[in-house]
């Protein structure tokens, strides 16, 4: 591996993760533009399903036997990723802050390990045991704003709550995800994906529609929908691959440890969002989950 390769890695890795925290921010602007979240995230995986659909849908009627048969496996992965965790996030935008989002996402690592172990996809330690309990520790300061009095009144804000949904979605997809290997390319495999995530996202748009929540064909919409299909929708997924092939899995891993930093600077830069002391509190307990948890990968 030459030097050059690694710059090429790391310049796709860094997009990669620069464009998934701007998917953060460009959620908070369609809060402020009233934008509904799963009418977004509908036309979102609509138009990126459309973009790849030339270039899979070959390969995909090849395989349509593979399909079908596994199609209880592509249904889950479709729910939980395209679904749930995506129309909640953008969801949870509208209600809390982008610096409280994006730390409670940023223990999805653990939470994944620790699905897994339930799953028996992986077996798992103490440490592993003691980086959930840390993790999770650092998530309830950040939904109770470290305030006693909210734990015990249960008075919590609603998009913390919900992206605690989202955060548990997504880890469930990537332990799924990684249970066993695919007959199709990766490129197929988001595409069969987002297929089997769009049959459950119809019918909830339809109800978005239904109860006065609609899109308006404006500036500020073809703008957030046009990043959110291109940049985080598309291109990372491109660049993350490519990335991963040049260095590796467990190098490429590393870098998705900067997406909260990364949105966490462009809330405060663009937001003017304050970092509070019980996100402070939060994240040392987030960190401590995920050093702990990565000592079970180290010494395995």
């Amino acid at each position: 591996m030459n030097k050059s390769s690694n710059l090429i890695a790391y310049i796709y890795l860094l997009l990669t993760v620069t464009f998934w925290a701007g998917n953060f921010i460009v959620g908070k602007f369609a809060s402020f533009y009233e934008v509904p979240p799963f009418s977004l995230n509908f036309y979102r995986w609509l138009f990126a399903w459309l973009i790849l659909a030339p270039f899979t849908i070959p390969e995909i009627l090849r395989n349509k036997n593979y399909i079908i048969e596994n199609y209880k496996l592509f249904l889950v992965l479709g729910l939980t990723s395209i679904t749930i965790f995506n129309s909640i996030v953008y969801y949870s935008l509208n209600f809390t802050q982008v610096i409280s989002g994006v730390l409670m996402i940023s223990t999805i690592p653990v939470m994944i390990m620790f699905i897994s172990s339930i799953l028996k996809i992986e077996k798992t330690n103490v440490f592993q045991i003691f980086g959930v309990l840390f993790s999770f520790t650092g998530v309830i300061l950040i939904i109770t704003k470290a305030n006693f009095e909210i734990l015990m009144n249960l008075n919590f804000n609603k998009g913390d709550i919900t992206m605690v949904i989202a955060m548990f979605s997504w880890a469930l997809y990537s332990a799924l995800l990684k249970k066993q290997s695919y007959k199709i390319s990766q490129l197929s495999l988001l595409e069969v994906i987002i297929s089997f995530g769009l049959l459950f996202l119809i019918p909830v748009y339809i109800i978005e529609y239904q109860l006065g929540f609609r899109i308006q064909l404006e500036k500020p919409f073809v703008l957030i929908l046009s990043y959110v299909v291109l940049f985080p929708g598309l291109a990372s997924f491109i660049l993350w691959i490519k990335g991963i092939s040049l260095i590796g899995a467990n190098r490429s891993g590393v870098f998705l440890h900067l997406m909260p930093i990364l949105s966490a600077i462009m809330a405060m830069i663009i937001f003017s969002e304050k970092f509070m002391i019980y996100h402070i509190l939060g994240a040392i307990f987030i960190i401590l989950g995920i050093i702990l948890s990565n000592r079970k990968a180290v010494n395995a």
